[in-house]
């Protein structure tokens, strides 16, 4: 027979296969009803996460993030597992067992258990969701019409497209559109398809912040997390340099004031030659330009006249200026008084709109022209002191003392914002003064029998007004006069504010009867004059500012002033006595204001301690006892003390530690502290508890003189440092020492640049002052500095990049200034311009 190819089969193998096949079968059967319980519990566990889940995802997109993908369809596979779980317990009923297979059913739940166990092991998100990227241009709120930038926006954005050109800076008053110019680029940017991957809008301000500027880009970029905050200033700077440094970006910043480092917040900086990012800014400051180092520069010029008048026709309204023949050429007079600046021209036109006679146009010329001269040429005021009067007029809800003054400080940055105040330097304000004489126009037309106002500021008066000219005025300025004598007996019920400050007037000349019938004035100024006796019948009053006033005692009379919430005694070095339980008898005051105070202080103390509302105290101790009666007080621990002096105080050693604690200093005056020598620093660990707690975090002013201190290097715990004056102290021989420096762990020192906000530097009466640092220092915002009779001071340590990137104001002796040593001839050379002599 032939060849009979015959398969091989292994029984063993067979038998096997069919045994696991049986006894699988025979398990989804068997362990049916456990598993039916089983995935009833598992599926309760992923109902737990599955809820998980959706709650942080809830709290996700309240923070404006996006849930991801992958969680997106976890939750849609969970929920078709519980729809199969729906369907097998149908399937496990009577009704429905008969007419299917036990076997399949165990099968299926026995799957669909292994499924639900997955779900719930996959459902442990670390994250459920990301920051939503942001649109990459937002689009910002313009007016209806914009009138007279057309031309200067052609050639700005013309210049913008330019290949060569990175940095653009916009310069001009405040007032002038430059807000609005910046908004008109940013829209562009929108309404234009363009090659950017994002348009940034950033505004500064004055009170330069750069994490702040971080933060607003980090969010732009999809940086922003939980996380951010706790990164170092450093690192979020790598982080945005990552990111920007591989995208086409433009930075849009408004309201400069001074440098901005962008390569300190980490941005990629363009160059003429590598222009791929752009960066646009505003500043009313033509030298900001320079230190941007701008490609180009825009000067934004008030409207000329036919602009200006097409805005203001704008605001007034055609129904207005066709209500009378008269009205248009009054309102062209009024437009022209404006000077072009559109912030008057718009705020002037709006209050026209509803004036329909030739009288009411006359009328706001005629206050508007007549208020010029009455007004005192950039007058600046103290906001602290802006503050306290809001407060004390009602303006602001002081049920809440700090809550108040945070609601001044807000409304303050929005009127800066607005163009409506001008930033001063001292922590002050004021206004421009055509904005000034728009408020004191806008005051007058005022319903009359709500409010009057009159404003004499500056006027030259040496009388006080005549009696019939006090009738019914709400609110009254003589300040800035020569008044030398108030002999009139005025009726004025009404009467809520009357500043008499910086006047001539002694108090026995004071008629007694003159405070007599205002028994509704809250608000009262007697700053830079005398202080009349009688005032006790002032029994509204809520305002009394004294400072600058020379009075050596204050009147037993205050006592009954009650209600009184501010009392301002600064700057009083003549008062000598403050009769017992005056001050303690105030128990409404909110603000005590005793900086640079007389020498009776100290025994004050305890009866400051009774005055439960006070939440704002600046005071002049002349004890360490009192100081530390002060800081040991738990009451205090509530209060700001902004300012604070030591002047003639007896100084045990005492660390630094111990005026570290006033979280709110931002003044410190040492005066006539003969025995102090050195301000201990106790240990490491303590100048990292500063740090940790923001120590001197608020620290701006410092002011020693005659002291035995050889150094004042604790001061690098300052970060805020603006103003430093050190006068005769003959055995300061430097202001920051190295060895002191390098005793200060590295955590310590992280982040922290010594002098790195100080604009003002003033040395005097230091004859062994060899040096202010050993090391250059770069001092990026000085502005100006003083040496005076420093004769041993020959080298200054100064970085030439200073004087390249700024204008320095060194003034000093002329003597001094020529045997100064230079590293180099470069340096020299950068600062020299800047010199200004002192008579020697």
């Amino acid at each position: 027979m032939g060849n009979v190819c015959s398969p091989s089969f292994s029984c063993d193998d067979t038998i096997s296969r069919c045994l696991h096949c049986t006894v699988r079968k025979a398990r989804y059967v068997c362990n049916l009803q456990d598993n039916i319980h089983s995935l009833q519990e598992e599926l309760r566990r992923l109902t737990e996460v599955r809820n998980d889940v959706k709650i942080r995802i809830i709290v996700a997109e309240q923070q404006q993030m996006k849930p991801l993908e992958q969680v997106h369809g976890w939750l849609s596979r969970v929920q078709e597992v519980e729809t199969k779980v729906e369907k097998l317990k149908e399937e496990e009923c009577p009704e429905s067992r008969c007419t299917k297979s036990t076997y399949k059913l165990g099968k299926k739940v026995f799957r669909t258990l292994r499924e639900v166990r997955s779900l719930r092991q996959e459902g442990d998100f670390k994250d459920v969701a990301q920051p939503v990227p942001e649109n990459p241009v937002d689009e910002r709120p313009l007016p209806p019409t914009v009138v007279g930038l057309q031309l200067t926006f052609d050639r700005v954005w013309r210049c913008l497209m330019e290949e060569h050109v990175g940095i653009v800076g916009l310069y001009g008053m405040g007032g002038v559109g430059k807000t609005t110019l910046l908004t008109q680029i940013n829209n562009r940017f929108f309404d234009t398809p363009n090659h950017f991957d994002f348009v940034i809008w950033v505004v500064v301000s004055r009170d330069l912040q750069l994490e702040k500027i971080q933060e607003i880009i980090a969010k732009k970029i999809g940086l922003f997390n939980e996380s951010w905050k706790n990164k170092s200033m450093q690192e979020k700077a790598q982080q945005i340099f990552n990111i920007l440094s591989k995208k086409k970006f433009v930075l849009l910043l408004d309201d400069m004031w001074e440098l901005v480092d962008l390569d300190q917040v980490g941005l990629p900086i363009p160059s003429r030659t590598s222009v791929s990012n752009k960066v646009v800014f505003t500043t009313r400051e033509f030298e900001v330009c320079g230190q941007m180092e701008a490609h180009r520069s825009f000067k934004v010029e008030c409207l000329r006249y036919d602009d200006a008048w097409k805005l203001f026709e704008l605001k007034v309204g055609a129904d207005t200026l066709d209500s009378h023949p008269d009205i248009p050429e009054l309102a062209e007079t009024l437009a022209k008084d404006c000077g072009g600046l559109p912030l008057a021209l718009i705020t002037v036109g709006r209050a026209m709109a509803s004036r329909k006679t030739p009288r009411e146009w006359e009328h706001a010329i005629e206050v508007l022209r007549s208020s010029a001269s009455k007004f005192a040429e950039g007058y600046t005021i103290s906001i602290e002191d802006l503050i306290d009067c809001w407060i004390c007029e009602g303006f602001l809800d002081d049920h809440d003392g700090i809550e108040a003054r945070n609601q001044g400080y807000s409304l303050i940055r929005n009127l800066l914002h607005a163009c409506l105040l001008e930033e001063e330097k001292d922590n002050s304000v004021k206004m421009h003064y055509v904005v000034r004489d728009m408020a004191l126009w806008i005051a007058s037309t005022m319903d009359n029998k709500k409010e009057k106002f009159l404003v004499l500021t500056g006027a030259g008066l040496t009388e006080a007004p005549s009696v019939g000219m006090w009738k019914d005025v709400t609110r009254m300025s003589l300040m800035d006069n020569k008044i030398k004598r108030l002999t009139v007996s005025p009726t004025s019920p009404r009467l809520l504010t009357l500043f008499l400050n910086s006047n001539y007037f002694k108090n026995d000349k004071v008629n007694y009867h003159f405070f007599k019938s205002m028994a509704s004035l809250r608000v009262l100024k007697l700053s830079h004059s005398d202080l009349p006796c009688e005032i006790s019948n002032l029994v509204s009053l809520q305002y009394l500012d004294l400072s600058n006033s020379i009075p050596d005692r204050l009147p037993l009379g205050l006592k009954y002033l009650v209600n009184l919430k501010c009392l301002n005694l600064e700057y009083t070095f003549r008062l000598s006595r403050i009769s017992p339980q005056v001050i303690s008898n105030l128990k409404m005051l909110r603000v005590l204001r005793m900086f640079e105070c007389g020498s009776f202080l100290d025994s004050l103390v305890e009866e400051l301690l009774g005055l439960e509302h006070l939440n704002v105290l600046t005071i002049t101790l002349h004890s360490n006892h009192a100081l530390q009666r002060l800081l040991s007080s738990s009451r205090f621990q509530s209060i700001s003390i902004p300012s604070l002096c030591l002047r003639g105080c007896r100084l045990e050693p005492f660390t630094i530690f111990s005026l570290a604690s006033l979280r709110h200093l931002q003044t410190l005056h040492l005066v006539e502290c003969n025995d102090l020598e050195d301000f201990m620093i106790a240990c490491a660990g303590e100048m990292k508890k500063i740090r940790e707690i923001h120590g001197f975090h608020s620290l701006q002013n410092v002011y020693i003189s005659h002291s035995k201190l050889r150094q004042v290097t604790w001061l690098i715990l300052a970060p805020n440092l603006k103003h430093l004056e050190v006068q005769n102290c003959p055995y300061m021989e430097e202001i920051i020492n190295i060895g002191k420096l390098g005793e200060v762990p590295a955590e310590v020192m992280e982040n922290l640049t010594p002098f790195a906000r100080l604009e003002y530097l003033i040395l005097k009466g230091l004859n062994n002052l060899k040096n202010i640092c050993s090391n250059a220092l770069p001092f990026p915002r000085l502005k100006e500095m003083s040496v005076h009779e420093c004769s041993k001071l020959r080298q200054l340590a100064l970085d030439c990049n200073c004087g390249l990137e700024r204008k320095i104001i060194i003034e000093a002796e002329e003597r001094w200034w020529k045997q100064l040593q230079w590293d180099d001839q470069a340096t020299q050379n950068a600062f020299h311009p800047y010199f200004k002599s002192q008579l020697d």
